[in-house]
């Protein structure tokens, strides 16, 4: 089964989806190894880990794309990927669908920021018109090949423009063919139990530590009429932690033997990107009997 199937499949049946946020082919399989029904490709986690950028529109498509693609090929889970704004105008939306489409994605969410847009809960973003995201994703939809491809659509505009202009935009977005609705930096829980109410569609709610929204749970989501939960930032502020501390201790002690309990093999490290299945394929057909 395609991936963009199994997702399209994931939408229908009960439960919300937790995607928790991968920024290469370790964390995504760690996540994958944990049981969740999908993966995000974190955009901020892309431009952090993979460039060395902080989340500012510095990644490229190509950028994003390639690392999508070096994912999805460990994946048996589908993948939703960042497109930020579709990196320009309606042509060049049209190649990022095509593009994530070609990478084994199973689904893409796009923005209505200005470019260069930035990180969703950080101060002073733009938006563009509501007419020029209408036509952005009349683009996206058009171009995809795989009907099942799932575009998701994302507006900023309550930080910008305020609460009624964002419900106008996402009934606009609907109508142009959004087959989800991912309103960003919803900040209180009433604003997020507000959205749910107002707005007749599947859902995405960004869960981000120390963001703007609330950090409500799945079930908590769930009651509220959420579809989708991403954590685009748990495994990425997580490693930057974990690994600060240790290389705190090996530079302070000489030595981590002492830390071996909060690490894990370097066997379990392999196995969780195929060990054990590359080596019976290569005993299969490196060594035939």
């Amino acid at each position: 089964m395609r991936m963009t199937t199994k997702f399209r499949q994931l939408l229908k049946e009960p439960g919300i989806i937790q995607a928790p946020g991968a920024y290469d082919c370790l964390t995504a399989n760690i996540i994958q190894k944990a049981g969740f029904p999908a993966v995000y490709m974190t955009g901020a986690g892309t431009s952090v880990a993979q460039l060395g950028y902080p989340d500012l529109a510095l990644a490229s498509m190509t950028e994003m794309v390639q690392n999508a693609a070096s994912i999805t090929e460990t994946l048996a889970v589908p993948l939703i990927a960042d497109a930020d704004t579709g990196y320009g105008g309606v042509l060049n939306v049209r190649r990022t669908v095509r593009q994530y489409e070609r990478a084994g994605v199973a689904a893409i969410h796009i923005e209505d920021q200005e470019s260069p847009k930035r990180c969703g809960h950080l101060d002073d973003k733009k938006v563009i018109s509501t007419e020029d995201m209408i036509q952005k994703i009349r683009a996206a939809v058009d171009a995809r090949t795989d009907d099942d491809f799932t575009i998701i659509v994302r507006t900023d505009s309550i930080a910008v423009t305020g609460w009624d202009d964002a419900m106008h935009r996402c009934d606009e977005y609907v109508k142009a063919g959004a087959d989800v609705l991912f309103v960003e930096a919803l900040r209180t829980p009433e604003e997020v139990e507000r959205a749910a109410k107002n707005l007749d569609i599947p859902l995405l709610f960004n869960f981000v530590e120390s963001g703007k929204s609330p950090l409500l749970s799945a079930s908590e989501l769930e009651n509220l009429g959420f579809k989708i939960v991403i954590y685009p930032a748990s495994a990425l502020l997580s490693v930057a932690h974990v690994v600060g501390q240790v290389m705190a201790q090996l530079k302070e002690t000489g030595t981590t033997s002492h830390l071996m309990d909060n690490m894990v093999s370097l066997e379990d490290c392999f196995e969780a990107m195929g060990l054990s299945s590359m080596l019976a394929e290569d005993a299969q057909f490196a060594h035939p009997v």
